[in-house]
C-alpha cells in the first residue's frame, strides 16, 4: 500500500476510535439522567466502551470500510457501512449482555446497543460521506478556460445518469448537462442528479429551440439505429453537435463513462435492438478454455478477441499473418486483460507443418477460423491466392485441428458462399465444405457461421466511400436498387459466440441480418453524417452492373431447408448440398494444384462444376473504383 494510501487509512482509524467513544457515551447521556449516569452506570460505560473499541474497529476492517475512496462513495458503500455498522454493534451488544449476564457490572439500559447502533450509523457514515461532498465541491468551479456548453441528454436510464454525474464531477470538460429526454411517462418532471427530465425524445426540436442547448448527447447504449437516426436528422437541421455511446454490443464488458462518448458513426445508424446472450451456455464454452484465433488481427478476429477475452478463458494464442496487426490487438489485450495469458504466433495457415507444431505446443479446445483473403474484387484479379488460402489454408487448420484433439472449431463464414458469382464465395463455400465434412468424419463439434457484409471491416464499403468523400466526391455506387445485408462488428461477434455455443457438430449457421440496405442509402447516410448534403456538395454517380453481379444476397440456397435455433437471431440451416469424404478432398487437391500451376481459368471452371449455383464465369473484371 502506497504510503499516503496508509496514512489516510490510519487518520479514519483514529477518527473511528474517537467516535466510537462518543457513540458508546452518547447512547448513554440521551438514555439516562446525568445524575443516574455519574452514580450508577460508569462501570457499564466503561466496559461497553473497551468493547466498543476492540469490537468495533476489528468489524469495519473486515467488511472494507477503510480499502474504499470515499471521495467516489455510491449507494454501494452506504449498503456497506449499514452492514458494517449492524454488525459490529451486534457483535458489541452480544458481548456487553453476556458480561452483564455474567454480573461484571450490575447496571445495562438495553435501549442504549439500539441507541449506540444509530448514532454509530449517523456518525460512521457521515464521516465517510463528508469526503464525497468535499471532494464534489472541490471539483466544481474548476472549470476550463473556454466557452461553457450547455448539454442535453437523450435517455435518463443508468447510462444517462452516469453520463451527467460524470460532467458535473469533471468541470473541466465544459460541458454542464441541464436537461434529459426519456420516453418513461414516471420520470417526466422528475429530477435526476438535479438535472430535470423536460419531456420526451419527440420534443427534441422543441426543446433544442426553447432550451440554451449546445450539444446533444445519445445515452441509450440499446437504442436502435432508427432511434439514432431520428436523433441525428433533427441535429443535423438544427445545426446541434450530436454525440452519442456506443451500443450496447461494443459496451459488452466495458464502462459507460464520457471517455466512450464519440461522433455518431453510420454502423449507428443500421444498430438494431439488443437481444439477450445466453450467458451461462457461452461461459461453458469459453470460461478457463484454451483459445486459439487464426487471423487474430483482422477486424472479425481481433474483435472475437476483445470478447472472447470478457468471458475468462485460460489463454489466447493469437494467429495471424501480419505482424503490425497482431501487435497492435496483442498491446490492447494486454491493456485492458493484463492477467490473461495471450501467446502472439506469426504464422501464415498455408503452412501445414508449421500449424501442427503451434496446435501441438498451445494445445487449444476451442478454435475459431477467421483467417481469410475476402476482398472479392482482389481475389478475382489474384484466383490463386483465394485457392491456397481460403481453401488449402482451412484444409490445414481442420488438419491440425483433429490432429490435436481440438473440441470445438467454428468458421467464419460469408453469405457471399451461396450460389457464389466470385472466387472469394466459391472458396470459402469449399471451405465450409472442408469443415462439415471434419465434423461428420470425427464426431467433433465443427461448424460453419455464415453472415452478411459487417460494417466497417477492411475492404468493405465504408471506408471507401469516406475515402471519396474526403476527396470531394463523387461516390460510385453500381446501381440505385443494389442492397446489402449489414451488420456491424460488435454485434456479428456476439452472434458469432452464441452460435458457438450452440454448435454440436456439422451445423451451418445463419445468423439474422435484419433488411438489406440499399448501398444509395448508405451513402448518403453517410455523406449527411460528414455534414455535407447528397447531390449539393458531394455527387452520387452509377456505374453501372457488372456480367454476374446480384442486385441482392442470399443467405442459403433456395429450397434449402432450415430451422430455428434456440437463439431468436441465429437460424441453423438443413440439407444444403455438399461434397464430403474422398470426392471433396480430390476437388480441394486439384483446385490446389492449378493455383500451384497459376492456371486461373482452370480454377473458375472447376468451382463452376462443383459448387451449386455457381456463376463465376459471367463476372467481368473488377473494376476496383466501383463498389459492391
Amino acid at each position: 500500500m502506497k504510503v499516503r494510501n496508509l496514512l489516510r487509512d490510519q487518520n479514519l482509524f483514529f477518527l473511528d476510535l474517537a467516535l466510537v467513544a462518543v457513540s458508546v457515551v452518547g447512547s448513554f447521556l440521551l438514555r439516562l439522567e446525568l445524575s443516574q449516569l455519574y452514580f450508577d452506570y460508569l462501570p457499564t460505560i466503561f466496559w461497553m466502551l473497551v468493547v466498543a473499541l476492540v469490537v468495533k474497529p476489528l468489524v469495519y476492517n473486515q467488511s472494507g470500510l477503510y480499502r474504499r475512496v470515499w471521495a467516489y462513495a455510491s449507494v454501494r458503500e452506504m449498503r456497506l457501512i449499514l452492514i458494517a455498522v449492524t454488525t459490529a454493534s451486534a457483535v458489541m451488544g452480544a458481548i456487553v449482555l453476556t458480561m452483564f449476564h455474567f454480573q461484571v457490572f450490575h447496571f445495562l439500559p438495553r435501549s442504549t446497543i439500539l441507541i449506540d447502533w444509530l448514532v454509530s450509523l449517523g456518525m460512521v457514515g457521515g464521516l465517510r460521506f463528508a469526503a464525497r461532498l468535499f471532494s464534489d465541491n472541490q471539483t466544481n468551479g474548476k472549470r476550463a478556460n473556454g466557452k461553457e456548453k450547455h448539454v442535453l441528454v437523450v435517455g435518463a436510464g443508468d447510462a444517462g445518469a452516469l453520463v451527467v454525474r460524470e460532467l458535473q464531477r469533471n468541470p473541466q470538460l465544459n460541458l454542464t448537462p441541464v436537461a434529459y429526454l426519456d420516453d418513461d411517462v414516471d420520470k417526466q418532471n422528475h429530477e435526476i442528479h438535479g438535472v430535470p427530465v423536460v419531456g420526451r425524445l419527440e420534443d427534441l426540436g422543441q426543446v433544442i429551440d426553447t432550451q440554451p442547448v449546445s450539444e446533444v448527447i445519445m445515452a441509450i447504449p440499446s437504442a436502435p439505429g432508427s432511434v439514432l437516426r431520428q436523433v441525428a436528422d433533427i441535429c443535423r437541421r438544427k445545426g446541434t453537435p450530436f454525440r452519442t455511446m456506443p451500443g450496447i454490443y461494443e459496451l459488452l464488458g466495458g464502462v459507460v463513462s464520457v471517455n466512450r462518448l464519440r461522433e455518431v458513426d453510420i454502423t449507428d445508424l443500421l444498430r438494431r435492438e439488443p437481444v439477450n446472450i445466453d450467458r451461462q451456455r457461452v461461459g461453458r464454452s469459453l470460461q478457463n478454455k484454451r483459445i486459439l484465433i487464426t487471423g487474430a488481427g483482422g477486424s472479425i478476429a481481433s474483435e472475437l478477441c476483445r470478447q472472447i477475452a470478457r468471458w475468462g478463458p485460460a489463454e489466447i494464442t493469437l494467429v495471424g499473418h501480419g505482424e503490425n496487426s497482431i501487435f497492435e490487438i496483442l498491446l490492447e489485450l494486454k491493456d485492458t486483460f493484463p492477467s490473461l495469458a495471450l501467446h502472439p504466433v506469426i504464422a501464415d495457415v498455408r503452412d501445414r507443418q508449421r500449424l501442427e507444431v503451434i496446435f501441438e505446443r498451445y494445445k487449444p479446445e476451442v478454435v475459431f477460423h477467421a483467417a481469410a483473403h475476402k476482398h472479392v474484387y482482389l481475389m478475382q484479379m489474384n484466383i490463386p491466392e483465394a485457392i491456397t488460402n481460403n481453401l488449402s489454408g482451412t484444409r490445414n487448420v481442420i488438419a491440425a485441428a483433429c490432429q490435436a484433439g481440438v473440441e470445438k472449431l467454428v468458421m467464419i463464414s460469408t453469405d457471399k458462399a451461396v450460389r457464389p458469382s466470385s472466387v472469394m464465395g466459391a472458396s470459402k463455400r469449399l471451405a465450409e465444405m472442408i469443415v462439415l465434412d471434419a465434423a461428420q468424419r470425427t464426431g467433433r463439434a465443427f461448424s460453419v457461421v455464415r453472415f452478411g457484409n459487417v460494417l466497417g471491416s477492411r475492404g468493405s464499403v465504408i471506408p471507401l466511400f469516406k475515402r471519396q468523400i474526403a476527396q470531394g466526391g463523387p461516390l460510385t455506387v453500381t446501381h440505385p436498387d443494389i442492397e446489402r445485408f449489414f451488420m456491424t462488428i460488435p454485434e456479428a461477434v456476439h452472434l458469432v459466440l452464441q452460435a458457438s455455443a450452440l454448435g454440436e457438430g456439422g451445423e451451418t449457421f445463419i445468423l439474422n441480418m435484419g433488411e438489406p440496405v440499399r448501398i444509395l442509402n448508405l451513402a448518403e447516410d453517410l455523406i449527411r453524417l460528414s455534414g455535407l448534403e447528397p447531390g449539393k456538395d458531394i455527387e452520387i454517380i452509377f456505374t453501372g452492373m457488372k456480367p454476374g453481379e446480384k442486385l441482392s444476397e442470399v443467405l442459403w440456397d433456395e429450397g434449402a431447408e432450415y430451422q430455428p435455433t434456440d437463439h431468436p437471431d441465429i437460424t441453423r440451416l438443413l440439407g444444403e448440398e455438399i461434397l464430403s469424404g474422398d470426392t471433396l478432398e480430390r476437388q480441394v487437391d486439384t483446385l490446389v494444384q492449378l493455383a500451384q500451376a497459376d492456371d486461373s481459368e482452370a480454377i473458375v471452371t472447376q468451382l463452376e462444376e462443383v459448387i451449386p449455383g455457381a456463376a463465376i464465369k459471367r463476372t467481368a473484371p473488377p473494376d476496383l473504383k466501383s463498389i459492391v
